[in-house]
């Protein structure tokens, strides 16, 4: 390893990709992406920390749980601390402590997430600041400078985002942008030799669009691709057919991100439908309402009958929470107490890291097909199997038992 982050060095490659396994019924596979701070481990989940930092979790706890790499906010960062301190500092690796890996998201989502702030032209996206009432306008070039001021390893290209269940031209319209932003991020990037742009297929739930976009995206020279504006609220049916569409059209050789997916089905599903890469808030946000991440679900530890139960959360879980810690204790200060939301992050965080390590093992393995079947008959026992699931994974050749 230390070999490799040498020659990614020396060779002035940002990002050199290894697939290691491919199933051979699915589209999954493991790999490695060697970055300019650490190395990646493939299929990964990468945990949000929109301000510099994931709410409730140190850098240092991180570490511990043998997190490779996190996100960061542009749009967020940008504002506050803003420019001139990021700088000063000396990126957001040495401003947050965090010697691993970093990716940073371009800004892009705040157009859906604050759409009643922010209007949206050619030229980039004028924001209403949500901390005070100044205007902020992000282009595409503004966006690179400060992804290349916060140093992230990996950056996304400035997209054109609307809401995935929208359609109409507006959809088209935002897909044929996105593209034209893309090369204009490109263009402004000064640090291709540290930094590797991500650009993002968009199209909504529109197969032509998907397909005519991913077809753009791939004629230029980046080292990795992502898919975008999925997971806003749309059916699962079509959410896993545009995951689908997008997979079999992005090169092989090159890894594959899903934004803003992290639901333990949906990231075995997507991993066998062929994506690398996943990120979202759900194990740190829910932890904050007090329920913690287990195969068969969520533990609500809010609720009465965790009161007197002695247990762990999860007995076969090796988080410092889980040997530390158990039901009933949490059940006394969750949502009360400000430790509860550390100690219920530490180990969703766990949680989310091993069935990646779970599902990387078993890729290697050859039994994947198997690992899926039993994760999704011991969370529905009943093999109540939602429809979109089954027909997900019938796509790829796994029939749930």
């Amino acid at each position: 390893m230390i070999k490799l982050k040498k020659m990614a060095k020396e060779s002035k490659l940002p990002l050199i990709f290894e697939i290691f396994h491919e199933c051979q019924t699915t589209k999954a596979r493991t790999g490695r992406m060697t970055l300019v701070h650490h190395h990646v481990d493939t299929p990964v989940f990468m945990p949000v920390g929109t301000q510099g930092t994931l709410k409730g979790l140190l850098p240092q706890q991180l570490e511990e749980l043998n997190c490779q790499i996190i996100l960061g906010n542009t749009y967020h960062l940008g504002t506050r601390p803003g420019l001139d301190v990021m700088q000063k500092a000396g990126g957001l690796h040495k401003f947050m402590n965090w010697k691993r890996a970093l990716l940073t998201d371009s800004g892009g989502f705040q157009m859906v997430s604050l759409l009643e702030l922010a209007k949206i032209t050619e030229e980039g996206v004028k924001f209403k600041s949500p901390y005070n009432d100044s205007d902020c306008m992000l282009t595409p070039e503004h966006s690179i400078q400060i992804q290349n001021i916060i140093g992230a390893d990996i950056i996304m290209q400035l997209d054109d985002v609307v809401k995935s269940t929208l359609t109409g031209p507006r959809v088209e319209e935002a897909m044929h942008r996105t593209t034209r932003w893309l090369d204009r991020c490109i263009e402004a990037h000064q640090r291709s030799d540290e930094q590797s742009i991500f650009p993002i297929v968009q199209g909504g739930l529109d197969p032509k669009l998907r397909t005519e976009c991913a077809q753009q995206l791939v004629k230029r020279t980046v080292n990795g691709y992502a898919v975008g504006g999925l997971s806003g609220g749309e059916s699962k049916h079509d959410f896993w057919k545009m995951v689908h569409l997008s997979t079999d059209i992005l090169p092989k050789d090159k890894p594959r991100y899903l934004m803003g997916v992290g639901f333990a089905t949906d990231l075995i599903v997507c991993t066998a439908l062929g994506i690398d890469m996943f990120d979202c808030v759900f194990p740190t946000r829910t932890a904050r309402f007090g329920c913690a991440l287990v195969r068969t679900g969520q533990l609500n530890l809010k609720q009465i009958q965790y009161s007197k139960d002695l247990r762990p959360i999860d007995e076969s879980c090796e988080c410092s929470t889980c040997k530390t810690y158990t039901r009933a204790y949490l059940h006394h200060i969750v949502t009360v107490e400000t430790v509860a939301c550390h100690l219920l992050s530490i180990h969703n965080i766990a949680f989310q890291l091993k069935l990646m390590r779970d599902m990387r093992e078993s890729i290697k393995e050859q039994r994947f097909p198997e690992f899926i079947q039993q994760y999704m008959l011991n969370l529905y026992p009943d093999k109540q199997y939602p429809s979109w699931m089954i027909d997900a994974l019938e796509a790829i050749n796994v029939t749930l038992l």
